[in-house]
């Protein structure tokens, strides 16, 4: 069990997808009477989650910085975290956002609130890989992707559902207009895959969306990110139902690997669309570069004897 924490700071996206009113001020309140000085910022504009987590890696800093949204969220204060210099203080996702991804590959379902509780009276802590975009130096937490996924979740930026719900729609809705595009795959200089792509994912987490295994081998803490791409051997109607336990993986057309670096192209000149934790990278370009940070984030953890 790692040592109790001493200090913290909330940062809360109120126009995260399943926010309640309330919320941060009832997690700021649980971790006071805990015995932890609690500062809470609200965010108020894309980047503030970022800003905040980065001003937290001072001396005398908290050791927690406590995060309530969604996997935007997330990606912003994880980002702020890594990016800063100093001693970095552990990270606590208490999930409020559309997928919840990130929370789901530390705590499983778990409900926030059991989660808040596990964190302050059986604390641990866990250094996690990240992956690092060579191109622009973007920090990823959960993963990276081209082709239909990345369509899906550029998608479901228009469609008004709450919750998983939001990202089933979105994908149904890409697979209709999708056409695979030319491409190619390297793995720490190897090719793995060359042709027609329905899409490329690399990571990071296990689950996309909130509720697509799209990478069901990877582990967070091994060092390596994990990528599968998918060609046009495997039926597009079928890779719903298959992504959701991780049935794809082993299927004709797919391929699945592991390494420290990994290459993804376009080879017909025009540009990838390429998002990383749903962001689309801009300016657009034919290949990026994705390399693994070992261990680079502390993340608060359900302690390894399960209590």
């Amino acid at each position: 069990m790692s040592d109790p924490f001493t200090s913290a700071l909330v940062i809360a996206n109120p126009a995260s997808g399943t926010y309640e009113p309330g919320t941060a001020e009832t997690v700021r309140r649980r971790l006071t009477d805990a015995g932890l000085t609690t500062r809470l910022t609200l965010t108020e504009h894309p980047g503030h989650a970022r800003e905040a987590a980065a001003g937290t890696r001072t001396p005398g800093g908290p050791d927690l910085v406590v995060a309530i949204g969604g996997d935007g969220t997330a990606h912003e204060v994880a980002a702020g975290l890594v990016d800063g210099t100093g001693p970095a203080p552990a990270l606590l996702t208490l999930p409020t956002g559309t997928g919840n991804s990130f929370h789901r590959e530390i705590w499983a379902d778990l409900p926030w609130r059991e989660a808040l509780e596990l964190a302050l009276t059986a604390p641990h802590v866990r250094a996690i890989d990240l992956a690092r975009v060579a191109e622009n130096g973007a920090s990823v937490l959960l993963g990276a992707s081209t082709g239909v996924v990345a369509q899906s979740l550029i998608t479901a930026r228009g469609i008004a559902d709450a919750g998983r719900d939001r990202y089933e729609k979105a994908v149904a809705a890409s697979l209709r207009t999708f056409t695979p595009y030319p491409g190619r795959v390297l793995v720490d200089g190897e090719v793995v895959q060359k042709g027609p792509t329905v899409f490329v994912d690399v990571g990071g987490g296990r689950h996309r969306g909130g509720r697509f295994k799209l990478l069901p081998h990877s582990v967070l803490d091994d060092g390596l990110l994990d990528v599968c791409v998918v060609g046009t051997a495997l039926p597009l109607r079928e890779l719903p139902a298959l992504s959701r336990d991780g049935g794809h993986v082993g299927r004709e057309g797919v391929v699945y690997a592991r390494g420290r670096s990994v290459v993804v192209e376009r080879t017909d000149g025009h540009p990838l669309v390429f998002e990383c934790d749903g962001d689309v990278l801009d300016p657009p370009r034919e290949r990026f570069t994705l390399d693994v940070r070992p261990g680079a984030l502390r993340v608060a953890a359900p302690p390894p004897d399960g209590r």
